[in-house]
């Protein structure tokens, strides 16, 4: 994979190399299992969590110590969220696609309007 890669064969790549490293099969059957998406789900929140827990510290990557360990952190956190949508056929990009052309029209997230007492600071 390239940095040039298009985004829905990235999803499919992650969720490839989840599959083939055994984590959505029993590893004595080799039958699919039925994960369970708040398990998976709480698998992205951790990574997010160990970002902030990164930044919060300044630390680098134990595993790639080059990198600052929050930008390895939320690399994981999208490989686990390319997974997902990749096990259950979510169409990702093109939800990523049409949040950001809804947002451009909401009031909340005009600078002008958030900058209103009680405007969206974040």
């Amino acid at each position: 994979m390239n940095s040039n890669t298009p985004i829905v064969e990235v999803v499919q790549l992650c969720y490839q190399n989840s599959f083939n490293a055994g984590w959505h099969t029993d590893p004595v059957t080799g039958d699919l299992l039925d994960r369970n998406k708040a398990e998976m789900l709480c698998l992205i929140h951790s990574e997010i969590s160990e970002a902030m827990e990164g930044e919060r510290k300044s630390l680098m990557d134990d595993k790639l110590p080059h990198r600052p360990m929050a930008e390895v952190e939320l690399a994981d956190a999208v490989i686990r969220i390319f997974d997902y949508a990749g096990r259950w056929g979510y169409d990702i990009t093109g939800a990523m696609a049409e949040k950001m052309e809804y947002n451009k029209h909401r009031d909340d997230h005009k600078p002008e309007n958030r900058l209103k007492e009680n405007g969206k600071k974040f």
